[in-house]
């Protein structure tokens, strides 16, 4: 079917060979058997994705994303399974790919066009809204070498995307371009979304992969280690972040049939987290604007020299609404006991819009979990926001303004 992407137990193998000469006796002896060993970079993937969905691939460096990619597009041909896809294809898996430094922009998308399946005359026809989209100016008739990788990601983008294909595969190449063009790119990638382009994207960035995709995948030492809802996976991968000898990541049930994520080497933990109004009564409801204040007790379980508590408000789709910590906020604690509690009190007023929000909370001793991550807990307390007497507004946040006129 267009648009369709069938990965059946997938894997990829490359030989390895002890020596230089092992390599060249397997070849001209091959009665003495193999002279390699299998180093397997994947194994046994499988997932499908259903015409105009949209699924973010994502994984540590050296995960397998890359190399899956490339199984899918044909780049490369799998040691194990088989994958089919339907329908108009268009990749961006490397910088410029098919672009060769000493051609112009112009004669790289004439070439580069056609390996996309694309005819000269119908390249030539779609040459003005590729410049316009582009937007580099006169270098489109200059070589590729004077181009900066912005530059590259541009031209290529506007050529991959020149006309809706059934299917959009993606890489981490986008990153490389600038905020404008980052945006302007994303925009057309949710217009063919809506169109209904299937599409496959890599990307390190939350943001992206929970706003644009129905599903995550997360790859780990080469097989899936999660695949579901874009928030929870984001979060599993996270937790993976900062995974130590000593570390346990652990998922589980909550509230609204969410998973939560939980992380950490156990040295110290949250037993309890709960909001507070004006008044000091805990609640779970709260207007708009409302002063609150956010309250955390932690316990040592070990002798810890610099403890650091930290806290990210996100939304129901998990983007990060505010986040802060006490190393930023210069209120670190030093040489903490084991068995001793502490209590953390931030008050702040609650200038978020309508909608339910949960509370993500970390026990460091720094800035960030990837040095030492006492506990990691992601979706630690939920609470809703309601309009009761604001003036009516849309969004996440509530910035009302005043108003001046002049006439």
């Amino acid at each position: 079917m267009s648009g369709r992407i069938h990965v059946n137990g997938v894997g990829k193998a490359y030989k390895q060979y002890p020596t230089r000469w092992s390599r060249m006796a397997e070849w001209m002896l091959p009665f003495l058997g193999p002279r390699h060993s299998l180093k397997w970079v994947l194994q046994q993937i499988r997932f499908e994705v259903a015409p105009g969905e949209a699924v973010g691939l994502i994984g540590i460096n050296g995960a397998g994303k890359s190399t899956l990619l490339k199984l899918i597009t044909g780049t490369t041909q799998p040691s194990t399974g088989s994958v089919h896809m339907g329908g108009r294809v268009a990749a961006m898996l490397e910088l410029g790919m098919g672009f060769h430094p000493d051609f112009t922009g112009r004669q790289n998308v004439i070439m580069a066009g056609q390996l996309l399946g694309m005819s000269v005359t119908e390249i030539l026809a779609l040459m003005p809204e590729i410049e316009a989209f582009a937007e580099i100016g006169d270098y489109i008739d200059q070589q590729v070498r004077v181009y900066s990788s912005g530059m590259q990601v541009r031209l290529a983008f506007s050529l991959a995307t020149a006309r809706r294909p059934d299917v959009l595969i993606i890489d981490e190449a986008l990153s490389v371009g600038d905020a404008y063009f980052q945006h302007k790119s994303f925009e057309r990638i949710r217009a063919f979304r809506t169109l209904g382009t299937t599409l496959l994207i890599v990307s390190h960035d939350r943001a992206a992969i929970q706003s644009i995709c129905d599903r995550a995948i997360l790859l780990n030492k080469g097989t899936v280690a999660m695949e579901g809802r874009p928030d929870e996976v984001m979060d599993y991968y996270n937790a993976l972040l900062g995974e130590k000898d000593g570390d346990t990541v652990t998922r589980s049930a909550a509230a609204e049939g969410r998973s939560q994520t939980r992380s950490g080497t156990g040295e110290a933990s949250v037993t309890e987290l709960w909001l507070e109004d004006a008044q000091g009564q805990r609640v779970e409801l709260v207007n708009v604007g409302t002063a609150v204040t956010l309250c955390a007790r932690a316990s040592a379980h070990a002798d810890i020299d610099q403890l650091v508590f930290g806290y990210a408000i996100k939304d129901r789709l998990g983007q990060d609404m505010y986040g802060t910590n006490t190393f930023h906020l210069d209120a670190v604690q030093h040489q903490v006991r084991r068995g001793e509690e502490l209590t953390f009190r931030f008050a702040f007023p609650l200038n978020l819009g309508p909608g339910s929000y949960s509370v993500t909370t970390a026990l460091t001793s720094s800035d960030t979990h990837l040095t030492d991550n006492y506990e990691w807990r992601d979706l630690a307390l939920l609470f809703i926001v309601v309009n009761m007497d604001r003036t009516l507004f849309v969004g996440t946040s509530w910035i009302e303004p005043t108003v001046e006129i002049l006439r």
